[in-house]
């Protein structure tokens, strides 16, 4: 079996469902995966104090927005629960203790871009917390993940490259503006030369970092992702697009010699 690789998908918002484009961009992103035989997925929307897992059990979704079409409450995303990638993850050296929460559903930073990456939903899944927002440390989580890499199980960070509500512009298909797209592309060239250092220093070395993301927590879990991308990662770029005038919803695919580039 080959080393999968690691992502960070912007998930935008519920809407982000009946983006055809952006739907389509997963799907081909999850049809060059690989085998697959488990998820583990970390959002935006799950901070906690230490690390948490769920779903152990067949459980509802999480539907943890307001104000969007009655239909958005009614989508379903029937995934195997995790509950036998919890002993997988409660071996790994270095992960520290994981409390098991049996009956927490999927929320919409976990189900809205696995809709797309795998719409089958096939594949057991469990969800992880972000134990806090400290770069360094979600950094090391995701080192302490690198090993599933090669046991077939999938690491998804699910956050946004880019998340200033209070700054987005109404309708989809504006001009993206300036601050974000040099924040954007600021990403990019560290990801690209594999600066660890600026990327976990991004508040003080990012332009507009602060106006890109008010809050840290949708920027977080890129930070695992990167960790668990391992040593000489290399990046590309399956989804680059911004939405409602400077939400990115670029993705990243962190990969290294073991694992394929297609994506």
């Amino acid at each position: 079996m080959s080393r999968l690789q690691s992502l960070f998908v912007s998930h935008g918002a519920p809407s982000s469902t009946e983006d055809e484009e952006w739907m389509t961009s997963l799907q081909n992103l999850g049809e060059k995966l690989g085998d697959i035989r488990g998820i583990i997925i970390l959002s935006a929307h799950w901070v906690e104090r230490g690390l948490f897992a769920g779903p152990l059990l067949p459980s509802s979704l999480i539907y943890d927005f307001w104000g969007f079409p009655e239909r958005l409450y009614r989508v379903r995303y029937p995934a195997p629960p995790g509950a036998d990638l919890l002993p997988i993850l409660q071996k790994l050296p270095g992960i520290g203790p994981i409390t098991p929460a049996p009956s927490r559903g999927l929320d919409h930073g976990m189900w809205v871009p696995l809709l797309g990456l795998r719409p089958e939903a096939d594949i057991p899944v469990l969800g992880l917390s972000l134990p806090g927002t400290d770069p360094g440390r979600l950094h090391s989580l995701g080192q302490a993940l690198f090993p599933l890499r090669d046991e077939g199980i999938l690491v998804i960070g699910s956050g946004g490259l880019t998340h200033n509500l209070g700054a987005l512009a109404a309708g989809e298909n504006h001009a993206t503006a300036p601050w974000a797209e040099e924040f954007d592309q600021w990403v990019v060239q560290k990801l690209e030369s594999s600066d660890i250092s600026a990327l976990l220093n991004f508040r003080k070395e990012a332009p507009n970092a602060s106006l890109s993301h008010p809050t840290i927590e949708h920027f977080a879990p890129l930070f695992v992702a990167m960790g668990a991308a391992g040593e000489g990662f290399h990046v590309t770029f399956p989804v680059d697009m911004f939405r409602y005038g400077s939400l990115s919803l670029r993705s990243v695919a962190f990969w290294n010699p073991a694992s394929s580039p297609s994506c």
